[in-house]
């Protein structure tokens, strides 16, 4: 299986935004749905938002109206636009897509 490649995490401040992508190669992508999960030190990974092959989103409420998951099929990414962020939203952020290995996750932090 091919990795996902994440980037676009960084440092920055409560109250904050950051924008994450999820780049994948090979045309499977678009035929798939794709999630944002992260984990923070000594945490269990949790899953963060989903979005499907036609555009169904979910999250989990400890997101919902802060953070948005979208997706480009012509260019095979997938994003996550993070808002109004938290302390408690530092993490590593991974994103899943079936049929591709796990990536390397993106730091995010959020300093207060």
């Amino acid at each position: 299986q091919v990795p996902l490649l994440e980037s676009g995490g960084g440092l920055v401040q409560v109250g904050g935004s950051l924008r994450l992508s999820c780049a994948a190669s090979g045309i499977i992508f678009r035929f798939n749905s794709m999630s944002w999960y992260r984990q923070a030190p000594g945490k269990l990974r949790e899953l963060v938002a989903s979005i499907t092959s036609g555009g169904s989103t979910n999250y989990a409420d400890s997101v919902k109206g802060r953070f948005t998951i979208s997706r480009d099929n012509a260019k095979n990414t997938g994003y996550l636009q993070m808002d109004s962020l938290k302390p408690e939203d530092t993490a590593v952020y991974y994103c899943s897509v079936p049929g591709y290995s796990w990536g390397q996750g993106t730091q995010v932090t959020v300093s207060s």
